[in-house]
């Protein structure tokens, strides 16, 4: 199949797994051509079947503010007509899905390739719920030919709030490279991180509001009073610095590490010995099953698609949101006993493995593609 490809490429979930998806798919025989402003962060090198057309975005005085969404459809329709696409695959409804339908229509004479739309969270949960958007992502979604979510609370979601059919939307998770999220990996930054030989504690994010990261220092300062433990934070966004300024008013701030937007976090996974996860709302929590595949016990909220990650009680352990207390409890339970430990982080591994690696869900996409192909294909 010739697959086009459109996703945000800045770091998140979204476009992490649209990147990781077409490497896959070109690696199973696949010609891929990913269609964005900029080039997916996950996509770096030569790979063979993969190309990458760049969104052109011109400036005109009249226009306040760019055309992105009109611009995007005009790169999907060229790519599309240019290369012979069999299917188009966004990820993210907005504006994703309304480029691609623009472009179908374009293509309607010439038969425009089927869509699909991946659903990720915030498109419908957050941007999509606005009233200023609600209608189009409606009428985006239910343009499109297949509609896939990453979990089935994100599939209730919205089949509650947009009034899109059940038997519309097929399930698929988002998965990881096994081979690539392990314990044991070189090079390996524990004695960078914990020199004295402490426990290193974990969290990565965009540090937005949904991630409340000033949880994540509490949680640890708790452990860090029962446990000789480091924390490293990885990412960055808007509440950064209230996450530092927590950490110096608990005292904590010299066991603490801010690292910044990092493009290799297997590096630093592969040597966790817990992950932190405090959201107030996941929809499925990839970085998350990325610590279990390093086999890194996950503590954290048990809110929307994360307890179908993370095996409550045996994998890791989740609380109620805002249970810090409790939170704290479970993480130094786990780091002071290291037969514990060691019971966690290999079901963790397992989990990722057996149920969420490349292998297991690749073939699901291509034979949804199939299916769609079949039903609604050019």
């Amino acid at each position: 199949m010739k697959i086009g490809i459109t996703c945000y490429p800045t770091y998140g979930g979204s476009g992490a797994v649209a990147t990781e998806l077409g490497i896959g798919l070109a690696a199973r025989g696949h010609e891929v051509h990913f269609i964005s402003y900029a080039q997916p962060f996950r996509l770096s090198g030569f790979r063979e079947r993969v190309y990458f057309h760049e969104v052109e975005m011109e400036r005109y005085p009249l226009f306040e503010h760019p055309h992105y969404t009109l611009a995007l459809a005009a790169a999907i329709h060229d790519t599309a007509l240019r290369e012979s696409l069999d299917l188009i695959h966004v990820h993210y409804a907005i504006p994703h899905a309304t480029s691609a339908w623009i472009a179908r229509e374009m293509l309607e004479d010439n038969g425009g390739p089927p869509l699909v739309t991946t659903l990720h969270g915030t498109d419908v949960t957050l941007v999509g719920l606005h009233p200023s958007f609600h209608p189009i992502t409606r009428f985006s979604i239910m343009r499109s030919q297949g509609i896939t979510a990453v979990s089935d609370f994100l599939k209730a979601v919205t089949v509650r709030d947009f009034g899109v059919p059940g038997e519309r939307i097929r399930v698929i998770p988002n998965f990881v490279d096994t081979e690539l999220f392990r314990r044991g990996r070189d090079p390996c930054h524990r004695e960078v991180f914990a020199p004295a030989g402490e426990k290193i504690v974990m969290h990565v994010s965009n540090f937005r509001p949904v991630k409340r990261v000033v949880d994540v220092i509490e949680v640890f300062a708790g452990i860090r009073r029962a446990v000789p433990a480091r924390l490293v934070m990885a990412g960055d966004g808007p509440d950064r610095p209230r996450a530092a300024e927590r950490a110096r008013a608990l005292g904590v701030e010299r066991d603490v590490v801010f690292l910044g937007k990092h493009g290799a976090i297997e590096e630093l996974l592969s040597c966790a010995d817990l992950f932190l996860m405090t959201s107030d709302r996941e929809s499925f929590g990839l970085a998350a099953l990325e610590a279990l595949s390093c086999g890194v016990p996950v503590v954290g909220y048990g809110v929307g698609g994360l307890p179908e990650v993370v095996p409550d009680g045996e994998a890791g352990v989740l609380v109620p949101v805002g249970a810090v207390e409790e939170a704290t409890a479970a993480a130094t339970r786990l780091l002071a006993d290291p037969a514990r430990w060691r019971r966690f982080s290999d079901a963790a591994r397992a989990v990722a493995v057996e149920r969420f690696a490349v292998p297991c869900i690749l073939p699901m996409y291509e034979a949804y593609y199939e299916s769609v192909l079949a039903d609604g294909g050019p």
